[in-house]
């Protein structure tokens, strides 16, 4: 990257630190557009502008002076309001969007999610021709495919633009899945036969992705418009993939299971519930949550590979033990 000025959107969040740090590395001015400012930017020399993404104003003077975007900020979780997670995945990635056009940014690299094209059911090797479904079982996955539209549409001569889709990122910092497995883990069931193979990918790796889609997007312009899924490139038994999270935390691995179809009626009736009752936190389940944890979803990444020169730098096993480490550290 050079001396490039860039601007992260979400910078202080799991992936977006480890976008930042690697962008330092190589020579980057970095500004960290997020909701809170972090001290620890302040000893690295990032700029920290503080805002809303829903905000024009706000996202448009975080832009200036960029020559790339990295909007990586989302709202994201498999329960809340529809509304919100329309401003902040919708509306502020139309905000992004016109920022960089308004401010004559050049490139723009969009962190979206394989959810976008997840329809229920078994999805083995897919390529990054697979359909959005014609119903979300959640918001989230609706909100990152309208978010993607505006993406794609706004390709053009006055901004280049890349879309990634990791899929289950983790590694050490991890405020969402991992923490979540280990909170859970004395109480976690299988869901289905326990036999779906996944794809997951390791933070630095997807971060490493995410440097390569913005040097693309420089040196290839034609490649602007693209999607790109992104993973390890070895797809994973899903409930062996989380034993071995877990156990890095020193737990025992997840014990019983239930079918397929009682958590997906469970996750109906947890809807319905929490919908009546107004309650604002997660469901123990829901449909789209049963029918992820008991399916197969694994990506074809080839186009990556190909376009971007994308291949997972750090194996699974290494990030694990990765991983290890840092839970023996913070002991």
């Amino acid at each position: 990257m050079g001396d490039e000025k860039v601007l992260v959107t979400g910078g202080g969040g799991f992936l977006g630190q480890y976008v930042v740090d690697q962008l330092l590395e190589q020579g980057a001015q970095v500004k960290s557009f997020s909701r809170h400012s972090y001290p620890d930017f302040n000893k690295k020399n990032v700029g920290q502008i503080t805002g809303d993404i829903a905000d024009f104003d706000a996202v448009t003077r975080a832009a200036e002076d960029v020559d790339i975007v990295f909007h990586i900020a989302a709202k994201a979780g498999i329960w809340g309001k529809r509304s919100e997670f329309f401003k902040v995945n919708v509306m502020g990635t139309e905000n992004i969007v016109q920022a960089c056009l308004k401010n004559n940014v050049k490139r723009l690299v969009y962190t979206s999610s394989p959810s976008v094209v997840f329809h229920g059911g078994n999805m083995e090797n897919a390529d990054e021709s697979a359909p959005c479904p014609e119903k979300y079982d959640a918001v989230y996955p609706e909100t990152k495919a309208l978010a993607e539209k505006k993406v794609i549409q706004a390709s053009s001569d006055s901004l280049h633009t890349i879309i990634l889709r990791p899929h289950l990122i983790w590694g050490p910092g991890d405020n969402h899945l991992v923490p979540t497995l280990i909170r859970k883990a004395r109480r976690l069931k299988r869901i289905g036969d326990g036999t779906n193979r996944v794809d997951t990918i390791y933070v630095e790796n997807a971060a490493k992705a995410h440097l390569l889609a913005a040097k693309a997007l420089e040196q290839k312009p034609w490649l602007s418009g693209n999607v790109y899924f992104i993973s390890q490139d070895e797809p994973v038994n899903l409930w062996d993939m989380v034993d071995s999270i877990i156990d890095t935390a020193g737990l025992p691995p997840v014990k019983g299971a239930v079918s397929e179809k009682t958590a997906i009626a469970a996750g109906v009736v947890f809807e319905t519930l929490y919908s009546l009752l107004n309650i604002r936190k997660d469901p123990p389940m829901t449909k789209f949550a049963a029918k992820e944890l008991a399916t197969s979803h694994w990506f074809n990444i080839s186009r990556a590979k190909k376009d971007l020169g994308y291949y997972p730098e750090i194996s699974t096993d290494h990030g694990l033990e990765r991983l290890r480490l840092y839970f023996a550290e913070k002991k």
